[in-house]
């Protein structure tokens, strides 16, 4: 029997029930809760003049949100950490408008996961083929370029393979650990143990530099903040961005709201010497993965950003059991850390069929030479036997080894 279910379209989140759409997933990723990217619209972080306007996707049964996928109309392509630029350059080139496009995506935020959300029933394989489709027809009847659906799960990834969208893959660096009983590491010093000599040595000058500095570091969870420590926070996280000449998207009241609506699952380093806050690392938490987002400093410390950003994360992965953590986009200089390089996913719906087949040729071009750098990279891979995901821990499947 033909299961007959009405797609509808959000210009806010709210307007879908936040216990319906957090019912749909999988798994506690925080990216994916209504609070964060609801938060990210009731904040004044995503605004059409950033280039970002909400376009969620609900999928309904008899009036009942059956699945969703979060979507947006963007009108750049910042913000998404999977490039396109030249594709939209080669639209402009012929007189075509690339942007509008949608994406499938969490804005600001390269982190891996859900992006059809269909919750773990039986009939979640069909339903993520249902967004697909809805998502196809949205892209005709609004005239738009293309979809793209970045950093997919496993799951995610089926479905769109499945549907013909094109696929893209790069590597993020990553630290992974094993269970303890399966020989995973218990306590900053075994993982340091298994590095080389000489990347041993390394990350203890490095944490010493930081002590020697007068630097302490204090973690906190989001309700553990007041008001000025949180304001304190946005400033330096404000000041490195305009440092960076990048433009710091997030409000202050975005990061109040992560700490007020989801506090356990917010874990902010604060690095003092004395009572005076230098720098800060704010992260964030599922049960199983470490998730490190932001960073700010007002003092350029020697091996601070790794105290801070890397350090502290790996020993709180370690004492309270995460088995992964993705510090962010980038980074060859995290390899030397204990962060390995690990696929991460997109999928890519271009309308124009010529186009189409253009971006398909360069993406499996592409494809070729990331498995040339990946060999590159596992080269210089910090572990003295080789244990390339933590111990325990096999090696990820490449394109097209493994499921």
């Amino acid at each position: 029997m033909t299961i007959n279910f009405q797609a509808r379209f959000h210009s806010r989140l709210d307007e879908i029930d936040a216990a319906k759409w957090n019912a749909l997933l999988a798994d506690d990723n925080p990216f994916l809760a209504h609070a964060f990217l609801s938060g990210l619209e009731q904040t004044g972080s995503l605004r059409a003049e950033y280039g970002w306007r909400a376009h969620h996707l609900g999928l309904y049964k008899n009036a009942e949100l059956a699945a969703a996928a979060p979507l947006y109309l963007k009108r750049n392509s910042h913000g998404e950490y999977v490039f396109d630029w030249s594709w939209a350059s080669a639209y402009e080139r012929v007189g075509l408008d690339y942007y509008p496009k949608l994406l499938g995506a969490i804005p600001y935020s390269p982190v891996n996961g859900a992006r059809l959300l269909a919750g773990c029933g039986a009939d979640a394989a069909g339903l993520r083929g249902q967004l697909l489709a809805a998502i196809v027809a949205e892209i005709k009847r609004a005239g738009l370029s293309s979809a793209h659906i970045n950093f997919v799960d496993a799951a995610d990834a089926e479905a769109l393979e499945q549907a013909g969208w094109i696929p893209r893959f790069d590597w993020q660096f990553h630290w992974t650990n094993a269970p303890v009983e399966a020989g995973g590491w218990r306590t900053f010093d075994e993982f340091l143990a298994a590095l080389s000599h000489k990347k041993r040595k390394n990350i203890r000058h490095e944490r010493a530099q930081v002590a020697q500095a007068g630097i302490v570091c204090e973690l906190r969870h989001g309700d553990e903040l007041s008001v000025d420590e949180w304001r304190s926070i946005h400033q330096l996280y404000l000041r490195t961005f305009a440092e960076r000449g990048n433009h710091p998207a997030l409000t202050e009241a975005f990061f109040r709201h992560l700490g007020a609506t989801m506090p356990r699952q917010v874990i902010v380093v604060l690095c003092k010497r004395g009572d005076a806050l230098v720098a800060m690392a704010l992260l964030l938490r599922s049960s199983d993965t470490l998730y490190g987002r932001y960073w700010g400093s007002d003092e350029n410390i020697p091996s601070l950003h790794f105290e801070a950003c890397y350090y502290q994360g790996i020993d709180y992965c370690l004492r309270h059991g995460l088995k992964i953590f993705e510090p962010g986009a980038q980074g060859e200089h995290k390899i030397a850390r204990g962060f390995l390089p690990t696929m991460t996913r997109s999928f890519h719906y271009i309308a124009d069929p010529r186009f189409r087949a253009a971006v398909r040729e360069a993406l499996a071009r592409e494809g070729e030479a990331l498995l040339d750098y990946r060999e590159e990279l596992m080269a210089h891979s910090p572990y003295a036997h080789q244990s390339p995901c933590g111990p325990g821990v096999p090696n990820p499947p490449l394109e097209g080894e493994g499921s």
